[in-house]
């Protein structure tokens, strides 16, 4: 089996922080790079700069100022497929196949600041996103590959210890019981396995996340985990070294995120 260590990371706009990703790469060495909120369109994806840093091979599906998913890779791809989620043109997803494992990589939308489907059309755009992605997993079960992962900004911290409050945060968008409810059924879609969860249990405190509006963020500790990666039973047993690289917040002009890491065997 090859080792093959996985990152996760909402970058907040590839064209601004190729910075933060050097650093990434000094300190981690990732093999493959997932990268959520890239903002940029494909033709203009930083390509040249990773192929600097070794990485070679490239799923882009970006848009101008807006949203975009990108795997970068050291490992060649056996297959690149994107899927539209909603009909609304967002580039919110791509999937690589690498050594027979499908990576799923997800931006889904943060839905506003009311949770209130009538009120606030993101919101329900979100959870629309959601049930498609639900009725999507059901749909591939028993298909050729059961080596599954999907990874990134799910934009939803389901559990009481993935934020700072759980009482205060009850009715923000993020941490509201239709949305933990929802993200549950795309978690049940295809019988995921939490892996930073399985790794590290409550009541531990995780963050991925934690706002720009904080003027000292580690004061504070004010965090959200909404960078997730998920796997599939086959490949539970192979999935190791969960890593969030906190001090990642305090890079020169950071990213509101922090990148997850994950080894797997394959």
């Amino acid at each position: 089996m090859t080792k093959i260590r996985l990152a996760t990371w909402n970058i907040n706009s590839i064209r601004i922080r190729t910075h933060l990703i050097e650093q990434l790469v000094a300190g981690h060495n990732p093999d493959i790079i997932c990268l959520q909120e890239t903002k940029c369109p494909n033709d203009q994806f930083p390509e040249k700069f990773f192929r600097g840093l070794g990485y070679e091979h490239f799923a882009v599906n970006g848009q101008k100022g807006y949203h975009g998913v990108a795997t970068i890779s050291r490992v060649p791809f056996d297959s690149v497929k994107a899927k539209e989620f909603c009909g609304k043109g967002d580039s919110r997803h791509i999937s690589t196949s690498v050594k027979g494992v499908e990576i799923h990589n997800f931006y889904v939308p943060a839905g506003g600041d009311i949770p209130d489907t009538e009120k606030n059309e993101k919101f329900a755009h979100k959870l629309d996103f959601l049930t498609e992605m639900t009725g999507w997993f059901k749909g591939r079960r028993g298909k050729k590959t059961n080596k599954l992962v999907l990874l990134g900004d799910l934009n939803i911290a389901p559990l009481e210890h993935d934020v700072w409050s759980h009482k205060q945060l009850l009715k923000v968008v993020s941490h509201t019981p239709v949305e933990v409810e929802h993200l549950a059924n795309v978690q049940s879609s295809h019988s995921w396995i939490d892996v930073t969860r399985s790794e590290k249990p409550e009541p531990e405190k995780l963050y991925t996340w934690w706002s720009y509006r904080s003027p000292d963020w580690t004061k504070n500790d004010r965090g959200r985990r909404l960078d997730h990666i998920w796997v599939t039973p086959a490949l539970e047993k192979h999935a190791s070294d969960i890593e969030i690289v906190r001090d990642a917040r305090s890079w020169e002009r950071p990213s509101d995120h922090v990148p997850v890491l994950m080894t797997l065997k394959i």
